[in-house]
């Protein structure tokens, strides 16, 4: 493998943590992997030893300068994924103001390639068209959710460090799906959790997922390749919430959802949620944003990136099955993270 390091961003994060065991598995021994001393290590766990860990914030230029030293390859994964107001500062400082500092020093360092983890959250909605591709241009408007416009202006850094020669490009996963940590309001594991304990409403509105091995996997090829310039959607599927609720019910033996979220129970819902976290100090399980988005239907062209390389999505109904098999497994050990396996391909 190259001498050159290979630096992970937000490698203890979920993308991160697949794309660090992806590419052990690829027999990759050069890798470092930034984290933060507050980092939980449980989906690297067994895996920690074999890689280089440094210390760093996205923010703390020095730090970073310590990171980059002897990298030819970078794969950005770190972010903050927050849909609270009160993050958004803090949020739009770090996906952006730091992804400005990693831009930057990847220049000066003359790294060979950088891959960006942006979002489809990223990329602009046509008001009266939900088919979404590349070329759909970011509109400012009230649909963007805090996150979406952090993750929006960390992809124009990356845009603009191309046009200062950074060889770079972009993947916009859709919603990501599989096994990791069951907890917390940004895990995808989470909605499996939820509806473990009797989740009785539904949304109607739908979008797109994709397998957070699949997402790796392209990040790998798109590294590897001498695509330089681009973004590329990742997902597998569109569909409605309510299928995916249904099948992860089924699968884990549960009652689905059966309450569809009306515009009033969405309104009553979020604010009743942020009365409770305000009293309990605990996050708040639906936000206005998230509350608001689920009742929207956006479809995510997959072509592009079913054109870039011999590729092929894994089904999504694979994906909750291996996923909600794990979940059933972690639910009789109090709900430890798990990780799903790498199938040959």
């Amino acid at each position: 493998m190259a001498s050159k390091k290979i630096l992970v961003t937000g490698a203890t994060g979920f993308i991160g943590s697949y794309l660090v065991r992806y590419l052990l598995r690829q027999g990759h021994d050069n890798l470092r992997c930034m984290r933060q001393p507050s980092s939980s290590m449980t989906l690297l766990q067994d895996a920690a030893s074999r890689v280089e860990w440094v210390e760093a914030d996205l923010l703390d230029v020095l730090a970073l300068e310590d990171a980059m030293n002897g990298v030819g390859q970078v794969y950005h994964c770190a972010a903050v994924v927050s849909f609270n107001d009160k993050d958004a500062r803090n949020m739009l400082k770090i996906n952006a103001e730091g992804t400005a500092n990693l831009v930057n020093l990847s220049l000066d360092f003359g790294v060979e390639k950088f891959v960006h983890v942006s979002s489809i959250a990223a990329i602009g909605r046509k008001p009266n068209d939900p088919n979404i591709d590349e070329q759909t241009a970011w509109k400012e408007d009230g649909w963007n959710s805090p996150y979406g416009i952090s993750k929006h202006r960390a992809e124009m850094e990356v845009w603009r460090g191309m046009a200062e020669g950074l060889n770079a490009a972009i993947v916009n996963p859709a919603n990501v799906l599989g096994s990791g940590h069951w907890h917390g309001r940004t895990s995808t594991g989470q909605i499996f959790h939820q509806i473990w304990n009797g989740l009785r409403f539904h949304p109607l509105g739908g979008t797109g997922f994709v397998d957070v091995r699949d997402v790796v996997r392209f990040m790998v090829l798109l590294m590897e390749s001498d695509i330089s310039g681009e973004r590329y959607i990742l997902s597998a599927e569109n569909l409605p919430f309510k299928q995916v609720f249904d099948e992860i019910a089924a699968v884990i033996g549960v009652k689905p959802p059966s309450i569809p979220v009306t515009p009033l129970i969405r309104e009553t819902a979020w604010r009743a949620a942020w009365l409770a976290s305000k009293l309990t100090g605990k996050p708040a399980f639906i936000t206005k944003q998230t509350a608001r988005s689920s009742a929207r239907t956006f479809f995510y062209d997959n072509k592009k990136s079913l054109a870039a390389f011999p590729f092929q999505y894994t089904p999504i109904s694979q994906t909750i099955h291996e996923t909600g098999a794990q979940f059933l497994q972690s639910a009789k050990n109090g709900f430890a993270p798990a990780v799903l396996d790498f199938d040959i391909r």
